[in-house]
């Protein structure tokens, strides 16, 4: 026993200003199991939490988890975390990041997914949802931070929480899912869902068969380290290989926690999220708008002018896009990368609503989907992630954005140049759109080699 550490001098670890793989980012927080998100962390990361929300006058908190090998270790951590500072906690098992935001709505309770989203089995992370089934606000994730860094003071054992478990979690999510969309009907439709092994494996198929469809399913053996291996929406290649070897009518990938969707034809064309934007706004009320992202193709932009549809764009993240769409009460945004919100059905990015969404409008051409993108050219794009050591080296040089300026002179309203640090790693991101597929390389390596010699 002498050999012991006491817990108090192990939490001191995390006393520190946090390190910035232990801070919120656009989704939660998130890294590898191994050292950014350890059980030592995350139950520190669970107290503090309940500590801030006990202050708000919350008293219960709802976990759930994807298919991850660590959710079982991270649960129970971010359970014990949670329970020591008061809060009572309700278990929902696997169950996809937007059906603990359901719950979160429908329980009036704040809700929280153990989840890395479209990462591999190695990493895991926290992402918190408020009783509105949206993510917390960056005020309430900074005063998280600051308690992280404190010491662990669990309340006394007369106030400690409790914990229980809802059994029937995902039957509500299916249920819910369903009556959002009363009067689709899907039979006769050949389905082929991709499921990446994660979070939607057992509720999605069950959804589109209960709407009348035929449903055939890959990505539904999760074993805990297969999450998103070489399938779901970030591998869409696969799900085409098999639409194309099939009868089936189209194809739908999810990412690992089910809040990305992408989409592939019967004809084996691969649909992004400006491809699903485009479709969703044909129902879109021409006094409201949508919102893309820094990263939604320009042929969008071009497009909504056209038609008469407001469009505005927000920083990258899900969390930026519903920002923006309440603050301006408009429904429907999303990212190429596939979130879609649909807020008019659900408070959050949500993969399966997002598909049923798709499915509602494909109704009036008989579910063929590249008929309803006939006249959408998107522009060409070339994206360069440049390792560069320090990002912001590039980002104060005048030499590189007189480049950047004279390349969009160049351009003019026929593209674009974006020039983006990334959050977690030493690159330069560097996107160039035009309508020439042969501009938009040119400007792109132009630019990749001006950052490199700088």
């Amino acid at each position: 026993m002498k050999n012991l550490i006491p817990f108090k001098k192990i939490a001191k670890a995390n006393q520190s200003p946090l390190s910035k793989d232990r801070r919120f980012g656009t989704d939660g927080i998130r890294g590898p199991v191994f050292s950014t998100m350890n059980p030592i962390f995350v139950t520190k990361l669970g107290w503090a939490a309940g500590s801030v929300l006990k202050e708000e006058g919350i008293s219960k908190v709802l976990i759930g988890k994807d298919t991850r090998i660590s959710g079982y270790m991270l649960e129970s951590a971010l359970q014990a975390g949670f329970i020591s500072s008061g809060m009572d906690v309700t278990l929902l098992g696997p169950l996809p990041t937007p059906g603990v935001s359901f719950l979160a709505n429908s329980n009036n309770q704040v809700g929280v997914v153990i989840s890395a989203s479209h990462n591999l089995f190695e990493d895991n992370g926290i992402k918190f949802f408020n009783k509105n089934g949206q993510k917390l606000s960056s005020e309430l994730e900074n005063r998280i931070e600051r308690k992280i860094t404190q010491d662990i003071m669990p309340v006394k054992s007369i106030s400690l929480g409790k914990a229980d478990r809802m059994n029937d979690a995902q039957g509500r999510y299916i249920e819910f899912c369903k009556s959002s969309f009363s009067n689709l009907d899907l039979s006769g439709l050949s389905l082929l869902l991709d499921c990446a092994n994660g979070a939607t494996y057992s509720v999605a198929p069950k959804v589109f068969e209960e709407l009348g469809a035929t449903v055939h399913s890959v990505g539904v053996d999760p074993d805990g380290i297969n999450i998103n291996q070489n399938c779901g929406s970030t591998n869409p290649e696969n799900l085409r290989k098999e639409i194309l070897k099939g009868n089936f009518d189209l194809g739908i990938a999810f990412d690992g926690d089910g809040d990305r969707v992408t989409t592939v034809s019967k004809e084996g064309k691969i649909l992004d999220g400006d491809d699903l934007l485009y479709i969703l706004s044909q129902g879109v009320n021409k006094h409201g708008g949508i919102v893309g992202t820094l990263m939604s193709n320009k042929s969008l932009e071009v497009h909504f002018d056209e038609v008469n549809i407001e469009f505005i764009r927000a920083n990258v993240g899900d969390k930026y896009v519903l920002e923006k769409l309440l603050e301006k009460g408009w429904s429907l945004g999303g990212e190429p990368s596939g979130h879609i919100l649909c807020l008019d059905a659900a408070p959050t990015g949500d993969a399966i609503i997002a598909a049923l969404k798709l499915l509602d409008s494909l109704q009036v051409s008989n579910f063929d989907i590249e008929s309803s993108l006939r006249g959408f050219n998107k522009f060409p794009q070339t994206l360069i992630n440049l390792n560069v050591g320090d990002p912001n080296r590039i980002i104060i040089n005048s030499n590189f954005w007189s480049e950047v300026t004279e390349i969009e002179r160049k351009l003019s309203d026929k593209g674009r140049v974006l020039i983006r640090p990334s959050g977690t790693e030493p690159l330069i991101r560097i996107m160039v759109e035009s309508e020439s597929q042969h501009a938009a390389e040119d400007y792109a390596n132009h630019l990749a080699k001006v950052a490199s010699e700088i």
